[in-house]
Formats: C-alpha cells, structure tokens, sequence
C-alpha cells in the first residue's frame, strides 16, 4: 500500500476511521470523505502519512464526483475505493416512514454507486481495487432492518455486477460482509419517523472491533479477494444456514432479533 492513493467514504468515525488509521500506517495517501469535516481533520492530524479531507455526503451524486475529482487533482490517481458510508434504520416496516427507507437506500446503494461510477475510469488504468462495505445483512434479511438489509443486498448484487464487467481490466472488487461491528452505526440508526435512535440496543463491548474489521479489509486488498465475511456465528454460520437451512434461520433470527432491549417486534 505504500504511495497508492486510497479514497475512503464514511470516515470519520468506526470502521471508516479505522480503515484511514490502518491504510495510513502502511503508507497509502488518503482521501477521505464524510459529512463530518472537523472530524476528519481532526484525525487526518493524527495520520503520518498525507491526507486530503474532503466534506462528502453520499447521498448527493456532485459531492462524491467532487470526492473523486479531488483525489486526482490531488495525486493524480486512485488506487483503491472504499465505499464505507452507511446509515442503519430499525423500526418494522409496517410502522416505517417511506422517506427513512429512501433516506437509506440513497446513502447506502447510491452513494456507491455514485463513487463507484466517478471512480471506475481511475480504477481500470491502475487496475486497482473496489471495495463495498456491506453487511451480513447483505446476505441475510434481518427483521425490523428492511432498508438497511434491501441496501446491502443492492450494493453486494451491484458490486459482483461490477466485477464481472471489467474481469477482463484487471480491477479488483471486494465486497466486506463484517458481522456486528462496534461502531457509531446503531446510536445513529434511524427510527420509523426518521429520527436517530440514540442508544445502541447492543453490547458493543462484545462485539469485533473497527480496528480488526478494517485489519481484515485491508488484507483482503492486498490479496485481491473478491468477498470476506467476517465473525464465525454472526457471519460465516449464519450465511451457510441461510443457503442450507433457510427456513430455521428465519426462525433463529427472529428470535434473536426480537431479545434486544425495545424490539419493534415481538413473537
């Protein structure tokens, strides 16, 4: 990584802070978006190597053409994007405002896509490398979770797409599945009428690290993996369950989902 030019979306805290934490300390230089610019600044402060900060909001196709035409005005290249802006929502469906969903879907699909898009022509000369974000909800469909789980599946379906449009240009597409993760993505979760939740309904102290996430993404890049899913029983279990069992898992899920402090739902 060290000298390759690395773009990175949802910076400014969890996972995206700890991917510019850990590219950085491999000597990548960093482009690295969010809505939060004090924030990046603040830890582009922290990094050794160099650092552009660029206020991005997803959701609005000219700030992420505006994120990626920094980054080559800047240094002329893009080696590796990494699509990690998200939001998460909880609230049943039934009960949902449509705008929430919209509001998800547009930050969560669309700010990839629009990355992605900007970033492509960069990515085919260095034949370099794509990254998605996602989530084992991208894999399974969680209740009380429709438009986190309908984004994740969009970005996983639309990034293998990807992928095989350009196999034969040598660009390399990794889509990260991590299991739960502790970051800020739960207190910033949005309700049924669009506003935050506040409060984690979860342990965070049991869950993976941001830091061993972004451990593991940054060594899938090296390798050129085309997919991880990360933990064992919230993750690579309950995929396999997902294509062996289906039914069971639907079962085990609502059952798990609903023991959380203040479910929407019950049995």
């Amino acid at each position: 990584m060290k000298n390759k030019v690395v773009v990175i979306t949802g910076a400014s805290s969890g996972i995206g802070e700890a991917l510019a934490r850990v590219f950085s300390s491999k000597g990548a230089r960093l482009v690295i978006g969010a809505r939060r610019k004090e924030r990046l600044e603040e830890l582009a402060s922290e990094l050794a190597t160099e650092v552009v900060c660029v206020s991005t909001d997803v959701s609005i196709e000219e700030d992420c053409k505006h994120l990626i035409d920094t980054a080559v005005e800047r240094f002329g290249q893009i080696d590796v994007l990494i699509n990690n802006a998200g939001i998460s929502m909880r609230a049943l469906f039934n009960d949902l405002e449509l705008d929430v969903l919209k509001n998800v879907m547009d930050v969560n699909f669309w700010g990839t896509v629009y990355c992605t898009k900007y970033a492509l022509p960069y990515i085919v000369k260095t034949k370099g490398s794509i990254v998605g974000v996602i989530s084992i909800a991208g894999y399974v469909g969680l209740p009380g979770r429709t438009g986190y789980a309908a984004s994740k599946f969009a970005v996983r379906g639309f990034l293998d797409s990807v992928r095989i449009e350009n196999m034969h240009h040598g660009v390399h597409v990794l889509v990260a599945a991590p299991g739960f993760t502790s970051s800020e993505i739960r207190t910033k979760a949005l309700v049924e009428d669009g506003s935050t939740q506040g409060e984690t309904p979860r342990n965070e102290s049991k869950m993976m690290s941001s830091e061993t996430c972004a451990n593991h993404i940054l060594k899938a890049v090296v390798k050129r993996k085309r997919s991880i899913i990360l933990t064992f029983v919230e993750g690579k279990f309950t995929v396999f369950l997902s294509k062996v069992f289906p039914s069971l898992l639907d079962r085990l899920t609502f059952n798990h989902m609903a023991k959380e402090p203040n479910s929407p739902f019950s049995k």
